[in-house]
C-alpha cells in the first residue's frame, strides 16, 4: 500500500493528563477511514498501514539523498542535483484554472527542494494534475502534487528534508508534505491562512501573487470527506502548466 503524504496537527487532551498526537492525512480518497495516530512507538501513515520509524532512517545517500522510491508515478528519473544549478533564483507561474499562482523559490534556503520542484515541473510533471486537498479547519493548506489525485502518488523518488530549524507557516508560505523525515516527492502545500504546525515540512517558496486565487478556493470550502473542513475542493483545482522563470 501507498505511503499518504501528511501533515501533522499536534493537541493535548485535558482528559486524564493525556496528550495524543493526531496525523491528518493528505488523502482525500475515502470518507470511511479513521485518522491515524503518531506514537512514539509507531506511525501510521494511511488507513491499515503501519510504518516503523526506522524505515525513514536509513542512509539518504550523498547532497540532497534523491533516492528512487516508489511509487513511479510519471517517472521522470533522479535530479542531477549540483549546488551551481540549483542557486540559480526562479519565480515560478502556476497557471490553474482557477487562475495564476506566481511562487518564489527560497533556492538559497532550500536547495534541494527548488531543484525538485524546477526539475519536475521543467518536464511538465505538474501538467494536468489537481489539487486534491484542502482544510479549513484547525490548518489551512491546500495540497497538490500528486498526479493520481489521491494524496499517495510520488515522482519515483524520494529526499531529504532541509530548512526547518525555526520553520514557521505564515499564510503565503509553500511547503512539502511529506509521510515521514526525508520522504519527499512531489506533492506539497499552499498555507492560504496563517498556520501552526510543528516545523517538519520543508518551506521552499512563496507566494508574490495570486493570494486571491487561494483565498477563493478556501473560501469555496471542501466536501469534508476526512472530516470536517478537510476534505476535496469544491472548487477543482487544476494546473494546466508549470513555467520556471529564472530571475537572473
Amino acid at each position: 500500500m501507498r505511503k499518504h503524504r501528511v501533515l501533522v496537527l499536534t493537541f493535548a487532551l485535558a482528559l486524564a493528563g493525556t496528550v495524543v498526537a493526531t496525523t491528518i492525512s493528505a488523502s482525500a480518497v475515502s470518507p470511511a477511514w479513521s485518522r491515524p495516530t503518531l506514537t512514539v512507538a509507531r506511525h501510521q501513515a494511511g488507513p491499515g498501514h503501519l510504518v516503523s520509524p526506522s524505515s525513514h532512517a536509513e542512509p539518504a545517500g550523498p547532497d540532497c539523498g534523491f533516492t528512487k522510491a516508489v511509487p513511479f508515478d510519471r517517472f521522470k528519473g533522479l535530479p542531477n542535483f549540483t549546488a551551481k544549478k540549483a542557486a540559480k533564483p526562479y519565480i515560478a507561474k502556476l497557471h490553474t484554472t482557477q487562475g495564476v499562482i506566481v511562487i518564489r523559490a527560497l533556492t538559497a534556503q532550500a536547495p534541494c527542494t527548488t531543484f525538485s520542484f524546477r526539475f519536475l515541473a521543467q518536464r511538465h510533471y505538474f501538467d494536468r494534475t489537481h489539487c486534491h486537498r484542502l482544510t479549513t479547519q484547525h490548518i489551512f493548506v491546500l495540497q497538490c502534487g500528486d498526479p493520481t489525485g489521491t494524496g499517495s502518488g510520488g515522482p519515483g523518488y524520494r529526499f531529504n528534508d532541509e530548512n526547518l530549524a525555526g520553520a514557521s507557516y505564515p499564510a503565503g508560505t509553500v511547503a512539502m508534505a511529506n509521510a515521514g523525515p526525508n520522504t519527499n516527492g512531489s506533492q506539497f502545500f499552499f498555507v492560504w491562512k496563517n498556520t501552526n504546525l510543528p516545523p517538519l515540512f520543508s518551506p521552499f517558496a512563496t507566494v508574490v501573487k495570486g493570494m486571491n486565487v487561494l483565498l477563493k478556493i478556501a473560501a469555496a470550502g471542501d466536501d469534508s470527506q476526512n472530516g470536517p473542513g478537510d476534505g476535496y475542493p469544491h472548487l477543482f483545482v487544476g494546473f494546466r502548466h508549470i513555467q520556471i522563470v529564472f530571475t537572473k
